[in-house]
């Protein structure tokens, strides 16, 4: 590490993180005007508005918009310095381009573990905070209702509920059906179904067993029965479930239970973890593309590398988008709709250091 290496870091983190401060203050700004109303009918507190919303707001802000802001820091301060000639007189003093990248690549760095540590760790423990918060104090309470549900409660054995609502934890019209070799084997129908949310426990009313076996079918009926499931009230929801509230390793373990109950949401579940990862990585890939595009000193200066700067940011959040949707909604698998903008844009950084100034 020498001098220039610490002056391109300073450099780099010091305008990513101002320009990150002036964002979130207006942000805030706008959201205090927005919401003013809605603190003042509910009686929210100062300390809660401070710690319980908007401090937790905070790193869902920054994660959300780190690659941008990055890229942008790292186009506007080194076509400021490309302006003054300090890139010339750098390269002039036998500093070769890819040596001059090294300092850019360990900030980068140090931002895409920063971003990594926040989506996967750090900001699903604080949006639990912020939507109590939001919950208690701007929206009314959410409730999840689903239609014609089918979940698989284990191999072999599959529910059902005609309707669900989370307001009184109960489905109407519920089924369970096990089968055996594809044969069915177990049916249980029950006019209704509860969950009880201080036991964990499930219980079917006005219901009916009927058995199957080699001698023939035997019929049970009741009016209550405790029932074991491997479901919470939300499976029976036609929504998809909050993933950012999930640490890494929840969302994993999450994602093979849903695989487990057939859930139809799968692919959205899957491009979210494979996000969490693609993204730090994308920190990388546009420090180098914004170096090498805006290291070279032309006759606009700062303003037209900042726009061939924001361009290229929203062609790869455009990018992103689409592709994600060809996932969720087609046949693409989510690992490579999340993975292949990053690929495009690596082999682009790789072409823009070769055409850099050596």
């Amino acid at each position: 590490m020498k001098k220039i290496d610490w002056y391109i870091i300073k450099k780099f983190l010091g305008t990513f993180f101002f320009t990150m401060i002036l964002i979130i203050l207006i942000v805030i700004i706008f959201d205090v005007s927005e919401k003013i109303d809605d603190f003042l009918k509910n009686q929210a507190p100062l300390k809660e508005i401070i710690f319980s919303y908007y401090l937790t707001f905070i790193p869902y802000f920054t994660n959300m918009f780190s690659s941008l802001f990055t890229f942008i820091a790292v186009v506007f301060f080194t076509s400021k310095i490309a302006a003054n000639t300090e890139i010339i007189a750098i390269l002039s003093s036998g500093i070769s381009f890819r040596r001059l990248l090294r300092p850019y690549m360990i900030a980068a760095t140090f931002l895409a573990i920063l971003s990594f540590y926040l989506a996967n760790f750090l900001i699903p423990m604080t949006n639990q905070i912020r939507y109590a918060f939001e919950d208690k104090y701007i929206f009314s309470k959410r409730y999840n209702k689903g239609h014609n549900i089918h979940v698989q409660n284990s191999p072999g054995t599959l529910l059902y509920v005609e309707s669900f609502n989370n307001e009184d934890n109960k489905g109407r019209n519920f089924t369970m059906e096990k089968a055996n070799n594809h044969n069915l084997s177990y049916k249980l129908s029950a006019r209704d179904i509860t969950y009880d949310s201080l036991t964990d426990s499930w219980e079917a009313h006005h219901y009916m067993i009927r058995k199957i076996t080699e001698k023939g079918m035997n019929f049970e009926y009741g009016d209550t029965l405790a029932l074991e499931l491997n479901v919470q009230p939300i499976d029976f929801s036609n929504q998809i479930k909050r993933m950012d509230v999930m640490n890494y390793f929840e969302l994993d373990k999450f994602i093979e239970e849903e695989k487990v109950k057939g859930s139809k949401n799968i692919k959205f579940y899957e491009v979210e973890r494979h996000k969490r990862v693609s993204f730090p990585f994308a920190t990388l890939i546009l420090t180098i593309i914004g170096a090498s595009l805006s290291s070279r000193k032309v006759r606009g200066g700062i303003g037209l590398h900042l726009a061939f700067g924001i361009l290229i940011s929203f062609a790869y959040i455009i990018f992103m988008q689409i592709s994600t949707v060809f996932a969720t909604f087609g046949t693409l698998s989510p690992f490579v709709a999340v993975w292949i903008p990053n690929f495009f844009f690596a082999i682009l950084a790789i072409l823009l250091v070769r055409l850099a100034p050596k």
